[in-house]
This record gives C-alpha cells, sequence and structure tokens, in this order.
C-alpha cells in the first residue's frame, strides 16, 4: 500500500516519541508498505536514515492552522495514497477516507480553555474525525473508554495498541567508565552535586505541578534531619517555567525557590542521563492517555512514584508506587516512603525495568500494520 503519515509532530514529547519510533520500527521490520512522510522541511533531516520506501513530502502549514481542514486534503489527494495515519487527533475535517487515527489522550477536550461555543465546536470537530475514520488506534485501554464515551459509534473500530519506551532507555551502557565520564560531566555542566527528584514532560494543567511542588516541599521539611536527603531537590525538564504563572506561584509560596530547577528543554542523550541518576522519578498526573516518561523511568533503573489514575496503573503495572494525586500529602507520603525504604527501592527497581521491558516498538509496529491492513479490506468491501 501507499500509506501518508502526517509526521509534523515529530519535535513533540509522547507524540514526537510515538511517531519517531513507530517508523523506526516499520523500517527494521522491513514493511513492504511505501510511506509518504508528510513533514515541514525544518524536521525533513530526521527522516534521512530511513529506507527508500520511506519518502518526505514537504507541507508547511501547522496543524492547528484553520486552512490545513483544506489545505492537508488537497495534498492527501494529489499523493493518490491508499490510506492516511493521523497519529493525533487533530483530523482535517475534509480527510479523504480512509484514514486511521491515533488517540493518546483526549486531555485537549477535558482540559480545554476554550469555553461555551467554542468548547462545543472543539467537541464537535473531535467526534467527527472519530466517527469517519475507518480504524481508531487507542494507546491504552483508558483511552480507549474515552474515545467510546466521545463517539460511541466508534466501538467497534478501535484497537489498543500501547507504546513503548524509546529503546535507548532499555540499552545497557556499553563501557562502564566512558558511562561514567558522562554523568559527571552532565552533572558538572549542570553544576548538580545533590540527590534529586526528577520530573520530566510537558508543564499543562493537568500535569498537577503546582501540587508536585507543594508536596516537595512537604516531603523536604520531612527530611530535614536525614543525612542523605537533606538538601534534597527537584529538578523539572519540559517548558519553561515564565510561560506558568501558577507553577512559580507554587514555588513561592511554598518557600522551595532554592531547590526547584527549571532546566526547560535537555537534549535527548542527557535526558536519559538525567534518568539515570535521579532519585526517584515523580508523576503526579491528573490525566494520561499512556504514560511514557515514568516507564522510561523505570527503564533506566530508577524508581517511579505515579497517579493512581487514569492509564498509569494500566501503563505501570505493579512496579511504582501509586499515589492520590489530588492529596499533596499522599504524593509527599509517596516520596518519603520511596526514599527512605532501600528494600522498597531495590525492589521498585527490579520490578520496575521488567514492567518497561515487556513493551516493544517492534509489536507496536506489526499491530499498526495490521490495523492498516484492516482498513485497507474494510474500505474494498
Amino acid at each position: 500500500m501507499r500509506i501518508a503519515v502526517d509526521v509534523r509532530r515529530i519535535a513533540d514529547f509522547g507524540v514526537g516519541t510515538h511517531i519517531r519510533n513507530l517508523l523506526n520500527a516499520f523500517a527494521e521490520l522491513e514493511s513492504p508498505h511505501h510511506f509518504q512522510l508528510i513533514c515541514s522541511s525544518a524536521n525533513r533531516g530526521q527522516f534521512s536514515h530511513l529506507p527508500k520506501n520511506f519518502q518526505t513530502v514537504i507541507y508547511e502549514r501547522k496543524d492547528s492552522a484553520r486552512l490545513d481542514h483544506f489545505a492537508l486534503p488537497a495534498l492527501i489527494r494529489s499523493l493518490k495514497v491508499d490510506l492516511t495515519h493521523i497519529p493525533m487527533h487533530r483530523v482535517p475535517w475534509f480527510l479523504p477516507k480512509p484514514y486511521v487515527v491515533t488517540i493518546h489522550d483526549l486531555s485537549s477536550l477535558f482540559y480545554d480553555e476554550a469555553k461555551g461555543w467554542l468548547h462545543e465546536a472543539h467537541i464537535r470537530k473531535l467526534r467527527h474525525g472519530l466517527e469517519r475514520a475507518a480504524r481508531i488506534i487507542a494507546v491504552s485501554g483508558a483511552t480507549q473508554r474515552d474515545v467510546m464515551e466521545l463517539a460511541p459509534s466508534a466501538a467497534g473500530r478501535t484497537r489498543i495498541i500501547y507504546n513503548a519506551p524509546d529503546p535507548v532507555f532499555l540499552e545497557r551502557r556499553g563501557n562502564p567508565s566512558d558511562a561514567a565520564r558522562e554523568r559527571h560531566r552532565i552533572l558538572e555542566r549542570y553544576q548538580i552535586h545533590y540527590p534529586f527528584l526528577l520530573y520530566a514532560g510537558s508543564i499543562r494543567p493537568q500535569k498537577n505541578i503546582p501540587r508536585l511542588i507543594e508536596a516537595f516541599s512537604v516531603a523536604r521539611s520531612s527530611l530535614e534531619g536525614h543525612r542523605g536527603f537533606k538538601d534534597l531537590r527537584l529538578i523539572i525538564i519540559g517548558d519553561e517555567i515564565s510561560r506558568h504563572a501558577s507553577v512559580r506561584r507554587a514555588v513561592i509560596h511554598s518557600r522551595v525557590e532554592h531547590c526547584v530547577r527549571f532546566l526547560g528543554y535537555v537534549p535527548f542523550q542527557e535526558l536519559r542521563v538525567f534518568h539515570e541518576l535521579a532519585t526517584a522519578f515523580v508523576f503526579p498526573s491528573l490525566y494520561e492517555g499512556f504514560g511514557l516518561p515514568p516507564l522510561e523511568a523505570m527503564a533506566s533503573g530508577t524508581p517511579v512514584i505515579a497517579s493512581a489514575v487514569s492509564s498509569l496503573p494500566e501503563v505501570v503495572g505493579g512496579a511504582a508506587m501509586l499515589v492520590n494525586p489530588e492529596n499533596v500529602f499522599d504524593i509527599a507520603r509517596g516520596i518519603t516512603d520511596v526514599l527512605l525504604n532501600n528494600n522498597l527501592r531495590d525492589s521498585m527497581i527490579v520490578k520496575g525495568r521488567k514492567q518497561a521491558a515487556g513493551f516493544s516498538w517492534a509489536r507496536t509496529a506489526r499491530e499498526v500494520a495490521e490495523v492498516y491492513q484492516e482498513a485497507a479490506i474494510q474500505t474494498k468491501v
């Protein structure tokens, strides 16, 4: 088949990881399909390593632009493909059939800043994209339930196909001394000489960062007399704090300005090292469609404290410390339990690595390829 794939979100957290690793897995499995990758000129180089049956098609318009509802469908028609794959929820209104859409989450619906008729229009666009799809891929059972609640008619066309950690997080280091030197270099570059908790991801309302900061303040106060953790810090990798007033207020009100660091964007290889060096990874999200960051932390051998809501219990299994994300003191309790109980930490590290290894991009790619075949057969029928 000739398949068009919208890869414009390759640089995003989560969705970008999905796109990059799905394409790499297709290439490694020597997929027989011919892929037309719709991308911006700025990101074209990210696909240069793929084999000849992957070709890039330059398209500069963003998927948030109103004209995208007309321009992308026109491009798809000109490519004369058999199938289109939209790997996130933004489906152009007039997209030609057949198409497959991957739903990572519906946070844009549940945490929509728009109100009134604008919110209703958003719901209508999402539902329209789902109802016309030949197949819908949901990345977890929790996301599948959200999809079916929004578009009940889509139930028979929805498949659960899990994401997986980026393979880099599952690789074992070659030379231990080289790995140690790399870690030392990064610690020196960022001037880190203390134990730290880590959060990595976007800073959006559902990520619950203000409560994380408050919980860190509570946990740090209880550890003031502990020799190993009296200088504990919280490092947040993702968006810049200047864009989020509620997060700034939480830092000031909790009086932890001197021990919470916002690093913004961090290169991928350095992010891996931060995962490995963290004392624990804390992810108290209020809503997740899948939850790649805690799984990647587990793959790195770091204990995870995560929310007991949405898709997270499904993804982390029994390998994480689950907490109530709406209760600051329960998040703090989870942090202190993991930090102070060495036997628990050791057990979580072993279980976490095993849990993360249970997800595979090769399996994901095979299952997505099966969905492509189902969509194509349905269209012919």
